[in-house]
């Protein structure tokens, strides 16, 4: 391929039912800041809008955005046939390797453990809205 252009990927944006609400469990849960609070326009309910989370200043990483989604339904997880799928999650690198108390903190914050765990060194977890996400060691 000739002269790709140069790409990066700067963000990833998850529909919300509450974008603000799940901008403040993010922001809380990895010590981010709310970098975008946009509230919900003319024809929006009042949990509509658009909400943006970063890294620290001076701290690269992705910026997590959420979006209000209408017709939102909370996945099912592990999968099952008929059911909402989750056609995505959020990978946390737990990096001092205490995976208890990453799990204790991330329920303090408003998440809560998903009942089936497919690993030793994951655990599988729900933020508020009912996203899965996984804590890694």
């Amino acid at each position: 391929m000739a002269d790709r252009p140069r790409l990066s990927v700067t963000s990833v944006t998850v529909g919300s039912p509450d974008p603000r609400a799940s901008a403040r469990f993010w922001a809380q849960l990895l010590g981010h800041r709310i970098t975008a609070d946009d509230p919900p326009g003319p024809d929006e309910p009042a949990e509509g809008g658009w909400a943006r989370v970063s890294p620290p200043a001076g701290v690269d990483g992705l910026t997590l955005a959420f979006e209000h989604e209408r017709q939102w339904r909370p996945p099912v997880w592990p999968a099952r046939p008929g059911e909402q799928l989750a056609t995505q999650h959020v990978d946390v690198h737990v990096r001092d390797g205490d995976l208890d108390a990453a799990v204790a903190w991330a329920v303090a914050c408003g998440a809560r453990l998903a009942e089936h765990q497919p690993q030793d060194d994951v655990r599988v977890l729900f933020a508020p809205d009912g996203h899965p996400f996984c804590l890694f060691l």
